[in-house]
């Protein structure tokens, strides 16, 4: 899928390559959109991928000023888990929430949502609404672009080939501001919108002094609607007044016809989307349904896994890493996804492809912590990193607590997903020893099953709760061995 991949250690070493391949480059951090396409030839072209992710300093949230900043490496599961977005730039942190699954926001950056550029991308209609900007950085220096003039038409901006995209800036929300996102998607999780508004206003007592409504997925680019903006300013929000702004949203896009849905029903639910939103910031409940405590399945993993020194892989260089405790050094499968990677070439069968496109999570693995999709990472992130598989869960001839009680509570048929429910389980225990039914649900949400129906899946995870407290944390890693 491509000849030369580089993981670097610094923005400049990726400018640097950047300068010197140029259209025939990409950046690279998550990956979960720019590997998919790859592997579908959707792109053609591209000989070198620069991989950011370990570029230390870039996965920071940071407040400066009455503005926040993003780093280009911010994953959505750390806006989520950010206390600062989340009290001052809520609708944010909702649309992160609804991104994929938990093993696709470690991996996913707001960087990569907002370079990739669809209108159906959740994050870029609420950074529209707070008016952010995207900062540029190029061999050449710096330069700041609004974010509404960062597109210049569908999946299209102003990025020249030589630019990466180093960080994300927007006003932090004041006491008399309040925000929210809806999403209306066909499922409860890992979908993709089929509209999502955000609503972002600011009152004088409950007068309304300033309004942002954006739209995504109802045309090419997201939209402003500054006439029904205007038509709530200086005004309290009552009944007549939401559903007359709510009336004047739905009349501004021309939305399309497509397989998610009709343009006459996504102009009516723009019209019931823009009118919960404004009865919720009027009460006051946008907060309501925001979860507690939600599974990150991250363990411990809150920063970027350091390396000392530029290193390229290509088909001449060894994939040098630990996989289970053992370290291990192959010369093979550098074009890979880590899913191939590890079946293939590292020879652990265990991890499975189910879609190849990170919808079913059969193929879920910890990558430096963190639970991530195997088939949405390129191998050669493996190179200095420490993975684990479900082959590592069972240690010294005792299974992992999650494994005893699928098979206690017969929670498999074709067993086919099984894999990656273990994994996912596994990391759920770590950072919640007793879930509740509704952290355990929000765990599997990026796990999909077509046999059981899920009942006893979620009483094998209850049950693991109790083994594993029961038990103690007797599951240490192994020693390292020889290299393979």
């Amino acid at each position: 899928m491509w000849s030369q991949y580089f993981n670097v250690s610094s923005v400049a070493e990726a400018l640097e390559l950047l300068s010197q391949y140029r259209e025939k480059a990409r950046i690279i951090a998550g990956g979960t959109d720019i590997l998919i396409e790859l592997e579908r030839q959707q792109r053609q072209g591209i000989d070198a991928l620069i991989d950011i992710s370990r570029v230390a300093g870039l996965d920071a949230i940071t407040l400066h000023g009455d503005h926040i900043r993003l780093g280009a490496l911010v994953t959505h599961n750390q806006v989520v888990d950010s206390r600062l977005v989340v009290e001052r730039g809520f609708p944010l942190a909702q649309a992160s929430w609804e991104v994929g699954a938990p093993q696709i926001r470690n991996r996913a950056t707001v960087a990569g949502n907002v370079i990739t550029g669809s209108a159906a991308n959740d994050t870029i209609t609420p950074l529209m609404a707070l008016g952010a900007e995207v900062t540029l950085t190029s061999l050449e220096g710096e330069r700041s672009v609004p974010l509404n003039a960062f597109y210049t038409g569908l999946r299209r901006n102003v990025m020249r080939p030589d630019e990466m995209l180093t960080a994300i800036t927007f006003p932090a929300l004041s006491s008399d501001e309040r925000g929210i996102f809806i999403k209306l998607g066909l499922r409860r999780a890992q979908a993709i919108s089929v509209i999502n508004v955000a609503v972002l206003l600011q009152f004088d007592g409950e007068k309304v002094t300033r309004a942002s409504i954006t739209l995504g997925c109802v045309a090419p680019t997201i939209i402003r609607v500054l006439v029904a903006e205007q038509s709530l300013i200086g005004r309290k929000l009552t009944v007549d007044v939401i559903a007359d702004a709510a009336r004047l949203s739905a009349a501004a896009p021309t939305p399309i016809d497509d397989i998610r849905s009709t343009a006459e029903y996504r102009s009516e639910m723009i019209r019931v989307l823009v009118a919960r939103a404004l009865r919720a910031l009027a009460s006051g409940t946008e907060r309501d349904n925001w979860p507690d405590s939600p599974p990150m399945l991250r363990g411990a993993n809150e920063s970027p896994t350091s390396i000392a020194v530029q290193r390229r892989i290509d088909g001449q260089q060894a994939i040098t890493t630990t996989i289970n405790g053992q370290p291990y050094t192959i010369q093979t499968g550098q074009e890979k996804t880590l899913l191939r990677f590890l079946r293939e070439d590292a020879g652990l069968p265990g991890t499975k492809e189910g879609c190849a496109e990170g919808e079913c999570g059969a193929c879920t693995v910890f990558l430096d912590g963190a639970a991530v999709m195997a088939c949405m990472v390129p191998s050669p992130r493996a190179d200095g990193a420490i993975i684990e598989t479900v082959e590592g869960l069972q240690q010294e001839g005792h299974l992992h607590p999650i494994q005893e009680a699928f098979v206690e509570q017969g929670a498999v048929q074709c067993g086919y997903c099984t894999p990656g429910f273990l994994m996912a389980g596994a990391k759920l225990l770590e950072e919640f020893p007793e879930p509740t039914r509704e952290q355990i649900q929000q765990s599997i949400t990026g796990n999909l099953c077509r046999c059981t129906g899920y009942y006893k899946i979620l009483q094998a995870f209850e049950e693991a709760s109790k083994k594993k407290l029961t038990q103690g944390e007797s599951y240490d890693k192994p020693e390292t061995s020889t290299p393979r």
